[in-house]
């Protein structure tokens, strides 16, 4: 870890033994961590770092600081939980709960590469669990009682961690918008396009109903194992025309319930006056599904399906793929002019690309 020369300073005054990488991307880093304290005393954290050349971009800086403070007050068992914002060596670092599990991105890529299908009910429950993350963090008021206002404006398969014992748990707030806790230009258009509502690829103001549009793509891909095509063109283009999904999840799979396509259709409609117009009335739609009849998916059910697949993956080490420094810092400089490349009306290949 000689590459990050903080990494030193940051264990010797602040009590932080650095275990290993977890993930490293364009930008920044996340290791695992032990807190020493008094008496033997120790507590695995993950610790969010800032690359030490992205360190001088105060844009870049300020997003990272906002995060930490957006997410400090979000106590809530779907959400990763920011536990401090340090200085050290120059440098910010965040302190955050740590997740023994894997990503919804490597779970959905290990059913495609296994060509297992994506279990219909526990897909469903994930959603809704996601559900109930966001109408916390889309209800979070104030001390005064006023409405933070906070919008994700990043859900995708990346920032959705399922732990070992089947808690799904939304991360990474790092593009999030709250007023008055951290401005956030809609000018400024980042994320990933295929998941992003059409207002937020327009740049303009984006509500609690543009992260239920990128839940619904997700939900599709969970279910379908693809990315819900828009037609011929740039996703951008497509998404100023307002275009929507021609192609029903049932067509893609067959066996799929009726009454979750149209939760799926429902939250993907172009109109944020057509969608669910809050996460827990998804999460209300969803959990109807799971239990009306009856029993159905819980926490413990999905924690033996991950540690019975998935047992031989740690923390979503393996799936975050470096990009050369030039390209992440055109993102830095002009992510505006973000474009995904075309989508084409055919189904997606199994092998992902950032």
């Amino acid at each position: 870890m000689a590459d990050e020369p903080g990494l030193e300073k940051l264990s010797s005054a602040h009590d932080y033994r650095i275990a290993r990488l977890i993930a490293r991307g364009g930008m920044g880093a996340v290791y695992e961590a032990h807190q020493q304290g008094a008496a033997g005393f120790s507590k695995t954290v993950a610790i969010k770092t800032i690359h030490r050349q992205f360190a001088a971009d105060s844009e870049f800086v300020r997003l990272f600081i906002g995060e930490a403070k957006l997410v400090a007050d979000l106590v809530h068992e779907n959400i990763v939980q920011v536990y401090s914002l340090n200085f050290s060596d120059d440098e910010y670092f965040i302190v955050m709960e740590y997740v023994d599990g894997i990503t919804l991105e490597r779970f959905i890529q290990h059913h495609l590469d296994l060509d297992m299908p994506l279990p219909v009910d526990l897909g469903a429950f994930i959603i809704s669990r996601v559900c109930r993350g966001l109408e916390y963090a889309h209800s979070r008021r104030d001390r005064d009682g006023r409405e933070l206002g906070i919008v994700h404006r990043d859900i995708s398969p990346k920032n959705v961690l399922i732990n070992f014992e089947g808690v799904v748990k939304i991360t990474d707030f790092g593009i999030a918008k709250a007023l008055n806790v951290m401005e956030q230009d809609e000018q400024i258009l980042m994320g990933r396009l295929e998941y992003m509502s059409p207002e937020q690829a327009r740049r303009e103001e984006t509500d609690r109903r543009s992260d239920l549009y990128s839940l619904g793509v997700l939900m599709y891909e969970l279910l379908t194992g693809q990315v819900p095509t828009r037609g011929w063109g740039p996703v951008e283009r497509l998404h100023k025309l307002g275009v929507a999904f021609p192609t029903p999840a049932r067509m893609v799979r067959a066996d799929l319930p009726e009454d979750l396509c149209s939760i799926v259709e429902r939250a993907l409609a172009p109109e944020p006056g057509d969608r669910f117009q809050a996460a827990g009335e998804m999460g209300y739609a969803l959990e109807y599904h799971l239990y009306h009849e009856g029993y159905g998916p819980t926490n413990v059910t999905l924690g033996e399906y991950v540690r019975k697949h998935f047992s031989g993956f740690r923390t979503h080490a393996e799936e975050t793929r470096d990009r050369p420094d030039s390209t992440v810092a055109r993102e830095v400089e002009q992510r505006a002019q973000t474009l995904f490349g075309d989508l084409r009306g055919k189904p997606r290949d199994k092998t992902r690309t950032e």
